[in-house]
């Protein structure tokens, strides 16, 4: 691959497969376009189909490359030695008229990734997705190089009415799809093939052959997903459900009583970008830090810290760190420190560098050795806490250690609750087969995180509190509530629960003040 031009040269092997998947569902084409046409595999599978296009047309930055492809060229295939991002498709000439197909596979990388190598092969900034705020005014969000020719594509070739198959990553697709369904392009007919990115390209991605009508038929948003390229029968449905992207439209649909508004609100755990310094392991009374370094410094100041990784463990393990906590609420003054914890305010100094070093503009203009993900619901001896960052989706009840309430870091999101007992009942409710099933209809495995608080946010526990029988809630928290050491409570404890931080609202008995 090379990396500045973010390119996966598409193996004759995977061509023929791909080629024969979008064969089976239409064609056959008189003309066909490949936009980044690399080596010119494509144009060799698409010369030899049994009804090959009359016209092929591609487009190539590299001109080795573009050379490469014109060779044995039969006259009817023409390579445009070009940069897609600044050729409007529109434009094309072409000889022939009749169904077009455009496939391919565009480049596997961000503008971030290709703008880090200094490479020339990235799209004008420009707000194409209309984004808002700090996005809309630099044009610098991240994206999919990928995602950019897709919807470059479908713009500006609707008035052709063509089919688009192309390899991507699936978070493309997905992508793709809810720009499309926003926006109101014409998508019909969405399929998902998935493909095993590892086997053919040697990457560590979840991949896809994603094949789309434009301008035909009534549109869609909702994809069926496909094993693999041989697959005849769809394994799932992912699409746009009542204004949001799923990823299982079946089970979405069956579960949709959960959706609406969280009763609670939930939080992010610590974040400080400088976990060398801020977390610290102990060994036989001795504090280290990830430098290596001994460190003592005021016990006031530490806590407990779980991770991702400690919530997603079945067990129930104690904290492996412990972390120094600076401020009590977000943009708390730290200068304090200097007089109440002297050693404390010595070590952080000591590494005042690397503090400044932070590459997050969250932390300018901020007080010295700030965080973030910070506030009075922080300190809650009680949490109810789920990784982000896991395929299995696994709520916990986390409860003090050594009298100190337990912290988590920013990969985490919690409940603050107000006891054991409130933090057992929501953990058994979340834990439910029926809210873990409605969790996982919306997420996306693939994701880099695939729970965040917009998904968490979206779960409507009262709805699901009013639809269990109590007593299986109750046995459920028992279950939690004994690894903490607590009494068991009864089904009454439920029709009595009331939600943490409001005001009193009891669960059953009020749910249209806690929707």
């Amino acid at each position: 691959m090379s990396r500045q031009f973010g390119d996966f040269q598409t193996p004759p092997g995977l061509v023929g497969e791909v080629l024969r998947a979008v064969c089976r569902r239409g064609g056959p084409w008189s003309r066909a376009l490949e936009p980044t046409c690399g080596i010119g595999n494509f144009i060799v599978g698409l010369r030899s189909l049994a009804i090959p296009p009359r016209e092929v047309q591609g487009i190539e930055i590299q001109p080795g490359h573009a050379a490469r492809t014109q060779v044995g060229s039969d006259g009817h295939t023409t390579i445009h030695h070009a940069d897609i991002f600044r050729l409007n498709l529109s434009e094309l000439r072409w000889s022939e008229s009749g169904p077009l197909l455009v496939v391919g596979n565009p480049p596997w990388v961000t503008s971030a990734e290709l703008g880090g190598l200094e490479s020339s092969n990235v799209p004008t900034k420009s707000n194409f997705k209309g984004n808002t705020g700090f996005d809309a005014k630099t044009g610098g969000a991240n994206f999919d190089i990928a995602e950019f020719i897709w919807i470059k594509l479908i713009k500006e070739l609707a008035w052709a009415q063509p089919t688009i198959a192309l390899l991507c990553k699936t978070a493309v697709a997905r992508n793709v799809l809810s720009y499309a369904e926003s926006t109101g392009l014409p998508l019909s007919n969405p399929e998902i093939f998935l493909i095993d990115a590892k086997k053919w390209f040697n990457a560590a991605v979840d991949a896809c052959l994603f094949r789309v009508d434009v301008g035909l038929g009534e549109p869609s948003y909702q994809a069926n997903i496909y094993a693999d390229l041989d697959s005849e029968v769809p394994q799932g449905v992912l699409g746009i459900t009542d204004g949001g992207l799923v990823s299982n439209c079946e089970a979405y649909e069956r579960l949709s009583f959960l959706d609406g508004v969280s009763p609670v609100v939930w939080r992010q755990g610590l974040k400080h970008d400088i976990a060398a310094v801020m977390e610290l392991s102990e060994d036989e009374g001795i504090l280290t830090n990830r430098l290596g370094e001994v460190v003592s410094i005021e016990p006031s100041y530490l806590y407990p810290l779980l991770k991702s990784s400690d919530l997603n463990n079945p067990e129930n393990r104690p904290a492996r760190y412990q972390v120094i906590v600076t401020q009590k609420h977000l943009g708390q003054d730290t200068g304090h420190l200097r007089d109440t914890a002297p050693r404390l305010w010595e070590y952080l100094c000591s590494h005042e560098m690397a503090f400044a070093a932070r590459k997050s503009s969250i932390y300018e203009g901020r007080p010295a050795f700030s965080i973030f993900g910070i506030g009075e619901y922080s300190f809650a001896e009680y949490k109810v806490a789920v990784s982000g960052m896991y395929k299995t989706v696994r709520f916990k009840l986390v409860g003090p250690e050594k009298g100190r309430p337990v912290m988590l870091d920013d990969t985490c999101y919690f409940i603050p609750c107000d006891s054991a007992e409130q933090g057992a009942i929501i953990t058994a409710l979340l834990n439910e087969e029926s809210c873990l099933s409605f969790v996982n209809s919306l997420i996306f495995l693939d994701s880099k995180r695939p729970v965040t608080k917009k998904v968490l946010q979206r779960l409507d526990l009262s709805a699901l509190l009013h639809r269990i029988d109590p007593r299986t809630i109750a046995v459920a928290a028992n279950q939690r509530l004994s690894l903490l050491g607590f009494p068991e409570i009864g089904a009454d404890a439920i029709d009595q629960f009331v939600w943490p931080g409001t005001g009193g609202i009891q669960g059953s008995m009020f749910p249209e003040l806690t929707a």
